[in-house]
């Protein structure tokens, strides 16, 4: 019995930090996915875990409540971090929809139930598809393997309170809305372009109803400018898989107080 509790005890800290992942990592937070498929695939993956990481001896008394609190707080951490670069597929969305006009109409996002931009969110339906087709779903969950490397499952508590932490957030969000304005610089500056003409046809030519009139332009113009840039905006979001990966592993580097 008395080995039998340490691996009960190990299997509960896995378990923690894999559910903990999945409520705010991209794809396996989606709403759309039952709650209780979620818990099972977060069972049998800790299940999986906790023979293949290196568990030591535990014990079930008040440390191990911190131990739990500790991986809790890292599995949200890392999936944060994660949404956070997706987010900015978002974020380009809404820059685009108010400048076509369409901010508006708005959808629901299946992933936060609030309401989302109509082609943030289908950039983010995109993203998702070139996501798996990409196998990132494979490199997510090996960043829940590899955490363990960085943040052992022993260690009673990692660098949460370092400025470092705050300040990789920070300049993680600013990377990620810098990659958004990037992603919707071509249609905003094309759109700007077609405003700066309206405006001065509605001065040359009082007659023409210049709102009646720009509206379909600019809505025609934005899905032409974006059929052309789709390779591009295909490439950026690579980039941002890349990006997503590469700070999930410096951030499991900052929390382990590397």
């Amino acid at each position: 019995m008395n080995e039998l509790v340490p691996s009960f005890a190990a299997y509960l800290l896995v378990f923690t930090r894999v559910t903990a992942f999945f409520v705010t990592l991209p794809l396996f937070s989606y709403r759309a996915i039952p709650t209780t498929h979620r818990i099972i695939f977060g069972a049998l993956l800790a299940w999986m875990l906790v023979y293949t990481v290196e568990v030591p001896g535990l014990e079930m008394d008040g440390t191990y409540l911190l131990l739990v609190m500790k991986e809790a707080m890292i599995g949200l951490f890392i999936g944060i971090i994660a949404y956070i670069i997706m987010a900015a597929i978002q974020i380009a969305g809404g820059f685009i929809d108010f400048q076509m006009g369409f901010a508006i109409a708005n959808v629901i996002d299946p992933q936060t139930g609030a309401q989302s931009p109509l082609l943030g969110q289908f950039f983010n339906a995109l993203a998702i598809l070139l996501l798996l087709a990409l196998n990132g779903h494979h490199m997510l969950l090996d960043g829940i393997y590899h955490s363990y490397r960085f943040l052992p499952i022993d260690q009673i508590w990692p660098a949460f309170g370092d400025g470092r932490t705050a300040e990789y957030v920070i300049k993680t969000f600013a990377a990620s809305f810098a990659i958004a304005f990037q992603m919707a610089i071509p249609i905003v500056a094309t759109l700007f372009l077609v405003d700066l003409a309206l405006g001065i046809t509605a001065r040359t030519v009082p007659q023409l109803n210049i709102f009646v009139v720009g509206f379909p332009i600019k809505i025609g113009v934005s899905f032409l400018i974006l059929f052309v840039m789709m390779n591009v905006m295909v490439a950026v979001m690579k980039k941002l898989f890349d990006m997503m990966i590469v700070s999930m592993r410096d951030l499991m580097v900052i929390l382990g107080g590397g």
